[in-house]
């Protein structure tokens, strides 16, 4: 599957574009600042329909402006073309599959694949459970339609079980533990077995980017969640506590996926260099994983990655990441010397939000 087009109105700083995109991809130099970042995201707004920086869409609007529209066609893949728009007024996305909006933004998810490298991607490593779940979610989701759907009625149970523990309705609260429980125990059963999965693929990745120390990856939970019938004791003896700080403290939304190297944790012991090829292990975890699922290769979007590492670890990487023929490559650098040596890409400048070929 590879974009063959893209159509930009009203996207952050970006002036509107419509053009052809080359089969192959793309490198785009720009000082900092000029939107090529916001291309990107643009690029991969219509596989979640949501910015890959985590921004609300009336941050993504230019500002004081109407809304935005990002449009795409495709081919190699079930999907031809993609649209969204969101407007200010009302704040409302109407999203349009092959010319047909569907009935719930979810069901859109997915028909465009692809994978994004940002320098925040360390945070993946060094930063808080919530970046690893957010991770978990986003990669099962794509792989797995029955995941997005248990993921959308835990959250919602969830929410209501938290409003009623915060008006002081434990009886309430409790209206909501059976889907709650069937929903979360579809989630942890899913991550458990993704986790079990992934763990020597993560140590087998990190190795191919020259990092020899003992790798490991695993999930933690809560004890037994993964069967539905752990759920309900766990809950009974979760609710004195539930009650007291008004929110649900047990499940999947406070698990986390641990990383360690040489048997201590990543994100306090690792340094630099490991904290930085475990996220890029992880990304190319989830870039497999969307392969192997959906049968096609996605699309993979670079945002000034290599300038991140030492040469030795930039030729590694640009190896395990470019070299495969099949693959459109979307990537961002300063200046043309930071591109990764060997790569043969049309180059693209993005000057003051105007795409230049």
């Amino acid at each position: 599957m590879r974009l063959c087009r893209l159509a930009v109105r009203g996207f952050r700083n970006l002036a509107d574009l419509d053009r052809e995109l080359p089969a192959a991809g793309v490198a785009l130099l720009g000082a900092n600042a000029q939107g090529k970042t916001s291309l990107l995201e643009a690029v991969y707004y219509p596989v979640l329909f949501r910015s890959f920086r985590g921004a609300p869409d009336q941050e993504v609007a230019r500002f004081g402006g109407p809304g935005f529209r990002v449009e795409v066609q495709l081919e190699g893949g079930a999907v031809q073309e993609l649209g969204a728009t969101w407007t200010a007024v009302g704040r409302r996305k109407r999203v349009v599959v092959d010319g047909r909006e569907p009935g719930r933004v979810a069901e859109a998810v997915g028909g465009w694949l692809a994978v994004s490298f940002l320098p925040d991607d360390v945070g993946l490593a060094t930063g808080a459970a919530a970046e690893r779940r957010g991770y978990l979610d986003r990669l099962l989701s794509l792989t797995d339609r029955r995941y997005l759907s248990a993921l959308a009625r835990y959250r919602a149970a969830l929410a209501q079980r938290n409003s009623a523990l915060r008006q002081g309705r434990p009886d309430l609260a409790q209206a909501f533990d059976a889907p709650l429980a069937t929903a979360g125990a579809e989630i942890v059963g899913k991550r458990t077995a993704w986790a079990a999965h992934a763990a020597d693929r993560f140590a087998a990745e990190l190795e191919c980017l020259g990092e020899r120390a003992g790798t490991r990856l695993r999930y933690r939970g809560g004890e037994g969640l993964a069967e539905r019938s752990a759920w309900d004791p766990a809950l009974r003896a979760a609710l004195p506590r539930d009650r007291a700080r008004g929110t649900t403290t047990i499940g999947p939304h406070r698990d986390d996926l641990v990383l360690e190297v040489g048997g201590k944790a990543l994100r306090e012991f690792g340094s630099n260099g490991q904290q930085r090829g475990a996220a890029v292990a992880l990304k190319l975890i989830e870039l497999a994983g969307l392969r192997d699922a959906r049968g096609t290769e996605p699309a993979l979007l670079l945002d000034d990655v290599f300038a991140a590492f030492d040469r030795e670890r930039q030729r590694r990487l640009a190896h395990r990441l470019l070299d495969t023929p099949e693959r459109q490559v979307f990537l961002t650098a300063p200046r043309p010397d930071e591109l990764p040596p060997g790569l043969v890409l049309p180059v693209w400048r993005v000057e003051a939000g105007k795409v230049i070929p």
